[in-house]
Formats: C-alpha cells, structure tokens, sequence
C-alpha cells in the first residue's frame, strides 16, 4: 500500500514538473539585470532578405543602449550575437512564442513591457495574427509603441505594423492568381494589430520586386476599398535588403542594397473588383524611393526617386513609366 502510494505521488510530480515547462522559449546575452534608458521613437520597416546593419543601428541608437528584444514564433537566438556585436546593449534577448500558450504566458508579455528595443523577426505572419494578436503580448507591444520605444520588422515582422495587413491565412497570395480573382481564398486581409502613428490606412508588402508582388499588392488596396474597409488607402512596399527608416515625424529614409521601397496611393476605386473576374484598378500613383531616398508619408512626397501610375485592366498590369514596379 506504502509502495502504490509513494509511486502515485512520484508519477504526480514528474507529471508536475513536465507540465511547468514554458510553451515559450527565452535566450538573453549581456546583463541578466533590466535597466531603463532614455529611448527615442522610430520604426524599422525591413523587407526581408539578409539583415541590414542601418536599420538594427538605427533601432539601437534610439534604445539609448538599454535592453533589446527580438519576437520570433519560429525562429533561434542568432539575432542576439549580431545585435550584440554591432550595439553593445545592456542586453538582447529573444523570445520564441510559436504558439497560444507561449503567447499567454505572463512571462512574455512582462519582457516585451522591460525593452528599450524591439524588433520582429520574419516567418510566417499568419502565427502572429493567430497566436499573438488575441494575447497579452499585444497590448504590451503596443505599450512599447505607445511610450516612444523604436520598434522595427522583417519580412512577416514588417506585414504587422500597418493598420491592414496581409494575414497568410490560408498560404501565401500570388500575384498572377489574384489578379485573375481578386477574392481568391489566399488574400486574407487582418487590422489594427498596432497602431503606429502614419502608418493608418496602409497595408505593407515584403521581398517585394525580388518575389514579384506587385500584383497581390494592387489586390490588396482594392479588396480593401471594394469591401468599404477603408474609403482612402496605401501601400509601403519594401524590395529584399531594403529598410525604410521613419522618424516620429513621418519622415522616412530607404536604406540597403534592394531596389528600395515603393510607396502606392489609389485615387479611385477599383472599377471592376469582384468574385472570378480580372481585377480592373485604374489610377493608382506611385512613387519608388531607391535606396538614399527619403519619402514623407504624412505629405506622401518623395526626394530623390520617381514618380509614375500604374492601370490595371482585365488583370494586366501597365505603367506610365514603362517599368511594372
């Protein structure tokens, strides 16, 4: 009797002790001691590709050295070393959050609250609109934006810091399809993940001339006007080994090696929009800012890049430049 009950009790444990396991996981280099610094707003609006030294600089400067966190639902801590390197922060640290329970844990939104940095790794940001938007972590992002600290995004990192974003719900969305059907099940559009101030009423894009998405952004800003979302809105597309770097005042500046970011604003709804048609979207200005151009996205000008429209009918793309991007 003694044996089953001492057995009963040690089965009890272990099962304890599994079940105390975190669904998330947490790597930290510097100072295992939080300390709270001077930090300066900005954001970080990456394109994805390999890292761009500018823009994690960028982010660093305006943490004023404290302590640096990175969310990833898929990724490892490779960011933490590099960051390290370059910054010499009071810490950085990276979470991995890959599912609800993680994004639940009292744990992960109380270290997002600590930071004086923030950056978004890439992945698949369908994870973040899952797991992370009904959680705790959210509104502690937010509390982060809020109160001036600088925030940045890669890839799916950047996909959430405009009012809409493209979900990924059901997959990726591909340019050719969704021109062909603008209300293909693969163009899921979510909202009000953040709210980053000139950044409403924008959608953002990613590795974008590189994985040729032109068209599925031009979808994306005419289902959002067709379904009455939005009577006014934009796109920010950023090419792979692109940033664009956006000052408190809206001013932003492209950095790195892609060709740069592309800022789109329709003047009119799309004129034919609907289930199995060729989308047809005319007048849609857009201006391309290469990289060492600036852009204002309160005035919606540019310096040092081009201006031109892009139409498109029955599913075609043309531009008044002669260039489909």
């Amino acid at each position: 009797m003694h044996r089953t009950l001492f057995t009963l009790i040690l089965l009890a444990f272990s099962i304890s002790a599994f079940a105390a396991d975190p669904a998330y996981k947490y790597w930290r280099i510097g100072s295992q001691s939080d300390v709270t610094t001077k930090t300066t707003a900005g954001y970080a609006l990456m394109g994805g590709g390999s890292d761009q030294d500018p823009a994690f600089k960028f982010l660093c400067d305006k943490s004023g050295g404290g302590d640096f966190v990175i969310l990833t639902a898929s990724g490892d801590n490779d960011y933490n070393d590099y960051i390290q390197k370059m910054c010499k922060q009071n810490s950085v640290a990276t979470i991995k959050i890959p599912n609800a329970e993680a994004a639940n844990d009292p744990f992960v939104a109380e270290t997002i609250r600590k930071a004086e940095a923030l950056f978004i790794s890439g992945g698949d940001q369908s994870n973040y609109v899952k797991y992370w938007k009904p959680s705790p972590m959210r509104a502690a992002i937010q509390d982060l934006i809020d109160r001036g600290v600088p925030v940045g995004g890669t890839s799916a990192g950047l996909a959430i810091l405009g009012e809409f974003s493209f979900a990924a719900l059901n997959d990726t969305a591909y340019s050719e399809k969704t021109l062909k059907n603008p209300y293909d099940n693969t163009v899921t559009i979510d909202r009000d993940f953040l709210k980053i101030n000139h950044l409403e009423n924008t959608i953002t894009d990613t590795h974008f001339k590189k994985r040729d998405r032109l068209g599925r952004t031009l979808v994306f800003l005419a289902r959002i006007l067709q379904d009455g979302q939005a009577k006014d809105i934009r796109s920010i597309a950023l090419d792979e080994k692109s940033a664009a770097l956006m000052e408190p005042d809206g001013t932003m500046t492209v950095v790195g090696k892609g060709t740069g970011a592309y800022f789109y604003h329709p003047t009119t709804k799309p004129e034919i929009c609907k289930e199995g048609a060729p989308l047809t979207f005319t007048g849609i200005d857009v201006y391309h800012v290469p990289n060492d151009g600036t852009f204002n996205v309160v005035s919606w000008t540019g310096k040092g890049g081009s201006a031109y429209t892009l139409n498109v009918k029955d599913g075609v793309i043309s531009s008044s430049s002669g260039s489909n991007y």
